[in-house]
């Protein structure tokens, strides 16, 4: 029989990171609270940042209730004997609609609102709808631009406190949470848990609309507005639209220039953090991915996805001249240049993989149409002859 301990543990983790989430939004409902009440008692403007902040640290002095288990310290017996469940493993709510099972009430009420799509915290600025209040209220910073929680380190504002703690580990480089897999390291369970879906495959979030399965829900979000045609953030600079606040983000570094991540090792910089992470690999010699059916490894994912096809035997690059398949675009690349190509000239690339619609394509659609004539044989004595008659 095998060990039950590592799964007591991950049941314990996964207790822990949704009562970190619960306790997050209970914070931001609590930092709201004391602004509230300073505005609505005095009369006069909100608490600056600190004050609020040694408001929250009086409050919180008051606890006295220590566990036993782990030494965390919580207000009142009632939040103690929540909080003993994470360590016995109790969970007596049971969720009506699954077989899943919640150590506290409130766990249960917010889960269920993923069966019942109930969400009923709204923004009155945008009409956004939210299944936890504190999310309303962390959202709600967006309209405002309020960022009260600041780095001591760096100066950094952020609009959470989560996001301020996850930012922290940046600079402690602590790492306790390690990949038995690859023995890769993470600052959060969390991001661990997600990166463990590169080596299981695992991708539990599909669409309804054309069955594309994704590792993380907000990858799945990002894509349904491909179906919707939903881009509602807009480029001032070159009126270009995007699906996501954070790809638009990153387009806009194009016209600033910045690339704010700068490789350790050496003086290269970096618009985006995963460019830099998979740059510094070349420093490091990291090869995180592991081929399931050899014991080859890679240091970029879509690298270990090209040599797999030597196993699998996928061939998805297909010529639309003679119809033969390839594993590698560069491969087919290779033959249309030196096989179906005239006079020296590439066709497009959009000619040879999944031809585009004319409105799609980067080239002007009459060439297009030229390129097309000439590599269809029964038509090029047609165009040879008109040529010489002209």
């Amino acid at each position: 029989m095998g060990d039950p301990e590592p799964c007591r543990i991950k049941q314990c983790e996964d207790a822990e990171e949704q009562t970190e989430l619960i306790e997050e939004n209970e914070e931001n409902e609590e930092l709201s609270e004391v602004e509230g009440n300073n505005l609505f008692r005095t009369g006069k403007k909100p608490l600056s940042c600190s004050q609020t902040l040694k408001v929250l640290k009086k409050r919180r002095a008051k606890k006295s209730f220590t566990c036993t288990q782990c030494g965390k310290r919580l207000r009142c017996k009632h939040r103690l004997d929540l909080h003993l469940r994470i360590h016995t493993g109790e969970k007596p709510y049971k969720c009506s609609h699954c077989d899943k099972r919640f150590s506290r009430s409130d766990h249960l009420k917010t889960h269920e609102r993923i069966h019942t799509g109930e969400k009923p915290y709204t923004c009155d600025q945008c009409g956004k709808s939210f299944t936890l209040k504190g999310n309303l209220t962390s959202h709600m910073k967006v309209h405002t631009g309020a960022k009260p929680f600041s780095c001591d380190q760096c100066g950094k504002n952020f609009s959470q406190s989560s996001n301020l703690k996850y930012h922290m580990n940046i600079h402690t480089g602590e790492k306790r949470h390690t990949c038995d897999q690859c023995g890769k390291t993470f600052l959060w369970a969390s991001v661990l848990k997600t990166h463990l879906r590169v080596h299981t495959k695992e991708k539990p979030h599909s669409c309804h609309l054309c069955g594309k399965s994704f590792s993380h829900l907000q990858l799945l979000k990002e894509h349904q507005k491909t179906h919707t045609g939903v881009r509602q953030y807009m480029c001032f600079e070159c009126e270009k639209t995007y699906t996501s606040a954070s790809r638009l983000k990153l387009h806009e570094m194009i016209h600033t220039g910045e690339k704010p991540y700068k490789c350790s090792h050496c003086e290269k910089r970096f618009s985006v953090s995963s460019s830099l992470k998979t740059h510094e690999r070349i420093h490091t010699g990291e090869k995180p991915y592991k081929c399931s059916h050899c014991d080859k490894k890679y240091s970029q994912s879509g690298h270990l996805k090209t040599h797999e096809r030597i196993h699998t035997g996928e061939k998805p690059y297909h010529c639309t001249e003679c119809g033969k398949c390839f594993n590698q675009s560069s491969a087919l690349h290779s033959h249309t240049k030196n096989n179906h190509s005239l006079c020296g000239t590439d066709p497009p690339k959009s000619c040879r993989i999944n031809p585009l619609p004319k409105q799609d394509l980067k080239i002007p659609p009459h060439r297009h149409h030229k390129i097309v004539k000439l590599t269809t044989p029964s038509l090029s004595g047609l165009v040879s002859s008109q040529h010489d008659n002209s």
